[in-house]
């Protein structure tokens, strides 16, 4: 016996079982619409397909849901595309539709679902995208003359972009020889030397966008070397073409306003940027002009001239505190002399008589002492000499 398994865990298991089954991937139910409901809040369909024998649940999310191009109706004949699927909180298999055509759509889809497959298979839609020019000079549209897209074009490249030359290459884009118009068109645009290439056309039915789904257009658009932005039929509406375009557009408006730039912030960048271009000038003149003073700074202080002139300078310093030097030290031995002289005058014998003394001379020897006293002697005074004798030598000390 097998282990005991949860409620969760048997329906999460036949979940994995179904949802993992080849056979019941991208399969086609056809029925009839029963009990239908719309989740208006969300926008999933919830509905049930009947063949009068047998029912199935089947569900679609609002993802796929919003891309139909019809109104489910109960009562109404369909083919669901999907695959089987569990809602395992109710252990209810179903049907997760991802796409709903009419019963007479079914095989046309198919169809289309087959060369879809075919065309990814080989490469087709992989390819590197190409990038749109940034300020096209000549914008080439492929689609009708007669229609609305050409006209919604060129007015908004004339209002956006005036700079710029839309040329139509015209294409039949609805019926029997609409893929070989297009096609042809589409070369003779990528040929025409245009930046960027335009395929668009209005809204329509499903069989009115067929020819955009044909290989023959396909492949035109994937041998453009030139950029193609892709705005066929409205938002909802998906081509082969869109896929292989390199830009995707909802509208041809949309498409227009891809592919040129706007003149109003063109203008507005223009001033910036020449705001820009001030500031940094002047901010670099700046520059130069402290580097242009700094060099001629250094060029002054290193020209022969200046280094005379601080020459000269320097000298006519160093003279004036030589001088200032000689000076004090002048006036140092000036007051040195004098101080000398002072001392030599009060020590000069001469000045001395002046205050009454005399000096004594035995010949050419000076008499210093009492006892030396004797004969004949020269008595020196200040204003002249004399000759005298000694008659007796006193001994005693005054």
């Amino acid at each position: 016996m097998n282990s005991i398994l949860s409620v969760s865990a048997l329906n999460t298991y036949i979940s994995f079982k179904l949802k993992n089954d080849p056979k019941l991937k991208g399969i086609a139910v056809k029925g009839e619409i029963s009990d239908i409901s719309i989740n208006h809040t969300s926008g999933h369909i919830f509905f049930t397909l009947t063949d009068g024998s047998s029912n199935i649940r089947a569900v679609m999310f609002s993802q796929n849901a919003s891309r139909l191009s019809f109104y489910p109706e109960t009562g109404q004949a369909v083919i669901a595309f999907g695959g089987v699927d569990v809602y395992e909180r109710n252990g209810v298999y179903q049907l997760n539709c991802t796409q709903l055509v009419p019963d007479g759509k079914g095989t046309e889809y198919i169809a289309l679902a087959q060369l879809k497959e075919q065309l990814a298979k080989e490469g087709i839609f992989s390819k590197p995208k190409k990038s749109l020019p940034q300020y096209p000079s000549r914008i080439a549209v492929v689609t009708s003359p007669s229609g609305a897209a050409i006209h919604d074009v060129m007015s908004t490249v004339a209002r956006r972009y005036p700079l710029a030359e839309v040329k139509l290459f015209p294409a039949t884009v609805q019926g029997h020889g609409a893929p070989a118009s297009i096609s042809n068109a589409l070369s003779l645009a990528d040929k025409s030397e245009s930046d960027v290439i335009i395929l668009t056309r209005g809204g329509g039915s499903d069989d009115d966008l067929s020819c955009f789904n044909t290989k023959a257009v396909v492949m035109a658009v994937y041998a453009c070397i030139t950029p193609v932005v892709s705005a066929i039929g409205h938002e909802v509406d998906l081509t082969l073409s869109d896929l292989v375009a390199d830009v995707r557009a909802a509208t041809p408006t949309a498409a227009a306003e891809l592919c040129t730039p706007d003149m109003s912030a063109i203008s507005l960048e223009i001033s910036r940027l020449g705001q820009e271009i001030t500031r940094l000038t002047d901010r670099k003149l700046y520059a130069l002009s402290n580097a242009v003073s700094s060099y001629k700074s250094i060029i002054d202080a290193l020209s022969p001239e200046n280094k005379l002139a601080r020459t000269e300078y320097q000298l006519g310093t160093m003279q004036e505190s030589m001088k200032t030097s000689i000076s004090h030290r002048l006036r140092l031995y000036e007051a040195q002399i004098s101080g000398c002289i002072n001392t030599l005058s009060a020590a000069d014998p001469m000045n001395i008589l002046g205050k009454g003394y005399a000096l004594i001379y035995k010949g050419s020897h000076l008499v210093t002492e009492s006892s030396e006293l004797s004969g004949r002697i020269q008595i020196v005074m200040k204003d002249g000499q004399a000759e005298a004798e000694v008659l007796q030598e006193n001994e005693e000390q005054i």
